[in-house]
């Protein structure tokens, strides 16, 4: 126990006509308003950490990605690099023999020599794909076939164990948002790019002072009539949970001057002051008489509506916010947590608290293997029902699956499913995680980050799930998100993502990206030429190899259009994103692709204008009403958003 916060020596309690009254008490809300209003803004203070010292630390600003990760097409298995062309017929009963090419690729070995039709070449988890391969066959599903050659017996098909170059990070992406916790997860995403350091917020200094003449520290014996300070060690280790640099300073007797000289001594030196004890209005307790005396503009709310926690002071003296908690340790602690948590994480730049572990609905079905326990990771949003947790896998060497989950499901080793619509215990990877304000599923563009940057800087939590045009419009469609973006063109009304809405919901202009033909600078079999003339001239060049877009992309729509039913070699390489395709033009895996402008010119490649298409929104009728939507809705609109991405190479609505 602590001691008691009434009446703390009665040999100083005089009448009660005599002794001070609560002044007006507050509802919560009113006092954490006001306590609020009292402090922010304000500018957070921040430093320059190496990865090694940031650990714990939250970001000061946002990180773009400086590169693509992975920055090659790569294996993720043993294996043969091979054409999945030429394994069509491959079975059981008709095996494909493969000739050898006379070089094997391991990590850090860049591949030298071309995967032509009826070769494959020997390739290491991690390594480069060469060109002309599209799909890697995993050493145990092939046999030795005589000198130099093997006989695989199955299928692969196209992309099958490859990660695409920027299919984990896409250069130019928002990486981290400001106000991130740096945990391992993140250090690695940062390493991965290859940044060094960064930017973060400095922790709050915090002193700590106990205030009572009953009051004995632990280890030292208990005299009669004492207790030992309990809220001293409780504060000082939930300060250091939640961002603060807690310094305790012991505790002082109930001596009016000892107490003054201490308190201004700390908030000289520290950034706030937590007391407990003192903050209630009998004659021992003197705490709260002195704030008045240390800045402007001095208690803010002395005595709040709640149970525990009457007693609470709250005071902002100079800038500098000082808190009397109650001395009851259950009342400082549930005071503490409830009211000084949310100001002590905003002054270190860390996102609110939240419960560890949350129950959501699987909105897809979710596939495992029997006789494995599997854990999937996954993101929160709020859907119409409750929380839905979506799958965020992107394979076993991306990063970015464990950094930008939320938290994780089990599903049992006898269950071969998890089946969509099923609910699911998530537990969460930090109590820290906070679900998101503004949810956008769809088409992935460098311009949403643009235009959520104002969101984000506002304090509003934006998540963004790529899984295409069409997967976005499925998941508005089930009231999944917000927003889906989406750039589909209609052939029979010639016309942009209109005639793909549904009942409930409604088209939001976004902006217009060039899409256009990507090569490499200087050659000549594309200088000058049109894009329709570039894709003949590419067709009739049969070394000529392209890089596709995926199905469902709406740029997909614009390369078939254009090929008009041909299928040149390299059609089947399939990567998801625009990053993507240019890395595998600028890296000689593939001489010609699609992609839009800004990824084009970011990457020095040859760009030839094709199609001005336009990103759009799929706004969700229902949600439209929501502080975020609106938010989102003001910055696509706003001066800057516009200015923006004009900037980046886009053409505004």
């Amino acid at each position: 126990m602590s001691k008691t916060p009434l009446t703390k020596n009665p040999a100083k309690n005089p009448d009660s006509a005599d002794q001070d009254q609560f002044l007006t008490i507050l509802s919560r809300e009113e006092a954490l308003a006001r306590f609020e209003a009292a402090l922010f803004p304000r500018a957070v203070p921040h430093e320059s950490r190496l990865l090694a010292e940031a650990l714990g630390c939250a970001l000061a600003e946002d990180v773009v990605a400086p590169i693509d990760v992975p920055p090659f097409d790569r294996s993720n298995v043993d294996g043969f690099a091979v054409r999945s062309a030429d394994l069509a017929s491959a079975g059981e009963a008709s095996p494909v023999r493969m000739m050898l090419n006379d070089e094997v690729i391991a990590c850090g070995v860049a591949p030298m020599r071309p995967v032509l039709s009826g070769t494959a070449t020997s390739i290491a988890t991690g390594g480069p794909v060469p060109r002309g391969a599209d799909a890697v066959v995993m050493v145990e599903h092939t046999q030795p076939a005589g000198a130099r050659a093997i006989e695989i017996r199955r299928a692969a098909s196209p992309g099958q164990f490859v990660s695409y170059a920027g299919s984990d990070i896409a250069r130019g992406e928002a990486l981290l948002r400001a106000g991130t916790i740096i945990g391992s997860r993140e250090i690695g995403m940062l390493a991965a790019c290859g940044i060094a350091q960064v930017a973060v917020a400095r922790r709050p200094r915090v002193a700590i002072l106990s205030t009572g003449d009953e009051l004995v520290q632990p280890g030292h014996p208990l005299r009669p009539a004492a207790i030992y300070d309990t809220n001293g060690a409780i504060v000082t280790a939930a300060i250091t949970e939640n961002g603060g640099e807690a310094e305790f300073l012991g505790a002082i007797a109930d001596d009016e001057a000892l107490l003054e000289a201490a308190m201004r001594k700390a908030l000289d030196a520290c950034d706030m002051l937590v007391l407990s004890g003192g903050t209630s209005k009998g004659a021992g307790d003197v705490s709260h008489r002195i704030i008045g005396r240390l800045g402007q503009p001095g208690i803010i709310a002395h005595g709040v509506a709640l149970k525990p926690g009457k007693p609470l002071c709250l005071a902002v003296c100079d800038g500098k916010p000082v808190i009397i908690l109650p001395g009851f340790p259950t009342s400082a602690m549930f005071t503490f947590h409830d009211m000084i948590v949310p100001v002590l994480r905003r002054m270190a730049g860390l996102p609110p608290r939240s419960d560890a572990k949350v129950s959501a609905k699987i909105p897809v079905r979710i596939a495992s293997e029997l006789g494995r326990a599997e854990f999937v990771m996954v993101s929160l949003v709020e859907g119409a029902d409750g929380l839905i947790a979506y799958p965020t896998g992107k394979g076993s060497g991306a990063i970015t699956s464990f950094a930008q989950a939320d938290g994780f499901l089990r599903i049992d080793a006898l269950a071969e499913q998890l089946p969509a619509g099923a609910q699911a215990e998530v537990t969460l990877f930090t109590p820290h995680v906070r679900v998101p304000d503004l949810v956008i599923v769809g088409s992935h563009c460098t311009g949403l980050d643009l235009v959520t940057a104002p969101l984000a800087r506002a304090g509003l939590v934006v998540r963004s799930i790529s899984v295409g045009s069409l997967g976005g419009l499925a998941a508005a469609k089930r009231g999944e998100c917000d927003f889906a973006p989406i750039h589909l063109f209609d052939e029979n009304t010639e016309t942009y993502n209109t005639p793909y809405l549904a009942d409930g919901l409604e088209l939001v202009s976004g902006w217009r990206r060039m899409q256009g033909i990507v090569f490499r600078q200087g050659d000549r079999r594309f200088e000058g030429l049109s894009a329709e003339d570039a894709v003949r001239a590419a067709l009739a060049d049969p070394a000529c190899i392209m890089v596709n877009r995926n199905q469902g992309a709406g740029t997909r729509i614009l390369i078939d259009r254009l090929l008009g039913g041909a299928t040149p070699d390299g059609y089947w390489n399939q990567p998801r994103s625009h990053n993507a395709v240019a890395a595998a033009v600028a890296q000689h895996r593939a001489d010609w692709g699609m992609t839009i402008a800004p990824v084009a010119h970011a990457s020095n490649l040859g760009f030839i204008p094709f199609a001005e298409e336009h990103y759009d929104f799929a706004l969700v009728k229902a949600r439209k009403q929501r502080p975020a939507v609106q938010a989102f809705l003001d910055a696509l609109a706003s001066n800057e958003g516009r200015a923006a991405l004009e900037q980046a190479g886009f053409r505004p609505a």
